[in-house]
C-alpha cells in the first residue's frame, strides 16, 4: 500500500494475520450482542480477541471464512481490518 498525505500508512500500525471461520448463525449471535468481541487465533497460534464490530466489515452472505489482517494502534486498540488472498 502507498500511502499518500491524506492517508495513514498502516504499515507504520502494529498487526497481526489471523484465522476466521464462523457460520451465518455464529455471525448472527454477535449481531444480535450475544457475543461482544470474537475470540480467534494468529496464523503463528497467538489468541487474539477483538471488537465484534470489526466483522461488519468482512461477513458475507455465508458467514466468515479466510485470512485477515488486523490493524492495532500503538496503544493497542482494534484500528482496522483487511482480508488477506487465499494461497
Amino acid at each position: 500500500m502507498i500511502a499518500t498525505d491524506s492517508q495513514p500508512r498502516r504499515t507504520d500500525m502494529p498487526s497481526i494475520d489471523v484465522v476466521i471461520r464462523l457460520t451465518r448463525d455464529e455471525c448472527l449471535a454477535h449481531y444480535e450482542g450475544r457475543a461482544q468481541s470474537v475470540h480467534t487465533r494468529s496464523i503463528d497460534g497467538r489468541k487474539v480477541v477483538f471488537p465484534t464490530a470489526a466483522l461488519t466489515r468482512i461477513v458475507g452472505r455465508d458467514g466468515i471464512d479466510g485470512v485477515f489482517r488486523l490493524h492495532f494502534t500503538a496503544a493497542g486498540k482494534f484500528a482496522s481490518i483487511e482480508p488477506l488472498p487465499r494461497r
